[in-house]
């Protein structure tokens, strides 16, 4: 059996594969993760995905799968990132506020034999709409601890789900891995999910 290594350190992640019945062992990518000079963001973010799983895939040997993913809340055309402190925070949060934006999820898979290496990679784009957030909202909501690592500083499969009101698209490429295309790249790389698995009868 192909061995599938999830090039992320996302909790996310391991649990959206793990929810799909991928066995995988991890491994963290160190990667640069700074935007081009005029990179669009759909760009970015696939730039980002294959970067994470080419920079995995040379340090392995054998019949290995890599797969690496990247999410980005964009919003007015800025990418909005992890934020780098309180007051970045509360400035995305008051930016989403009231308003629909945009998130992209990027998926990338790779694969390595004698002859040649493959890439194969998809942008997932949706849509999320926030309710109207109020300063103390926004206050207290960073004071969870929740928005320090996340992409846009919420996270809507946590507490910043009561400032959603509507998701046009997948809501698992919100979360950070888009599951009904992440199932589809691994299978053309041989790597099954659950559906695709043999039972016994």
């Amino acid at each position: 059996m192909r061995r599938l290594i999830l090039a992320s350190s996302s909790p996310r992640r391991q649990e959206l594969l793990t929810q799909i019945g991928v066995p995988f062992s991890v491994q963290v990518p160190a990667i640069d993760e700074t935007p081009l000079a005029g990179e669009a963001p759909s760009a970015y973010v696939q730039r980002m995905a294959e970067e994470k799983a080419r920079a995995v895939l040379a340090q392995q040997k054998g019949d290995v799968c890599v797969l690496a993913a990247d999410t980005s809340v964009i919003v007015d055309g800025l990418i909005l990132g992890k934020p780098a402190d309180a007051a970045d925070a509360k400035a995305m949060l008051r930016r989403l506020s009231g308003r629909e934006h945009q998130v992209l999820s990027a998926i990338a898979v790779a694969d390595q034999s004698r002859l040649q290496s493959r890439m194969k990679s998809q942008v997932v784009s949706c849509k999320v709409a926030f309710r109207t957030l109020t300063d103390a909202e926004i206050d207290a909501y960073w004071h969870t601890g929740e928005p320090r690592d996340k992409a846009g500083s919420y996270a809507i499969q946590g507490l910043g789900a009561v400032f959603v009101q509507a998701i046009h698209g997948s809501y698992s490429a919100v979360v950070g891995l888009p599951l009904a295309e992440t199932a589809a790249l691994l299978g053309e790389f041989a790597i099954a999910c659950w559906q695709n698995k043999e039972t016994d009868s």
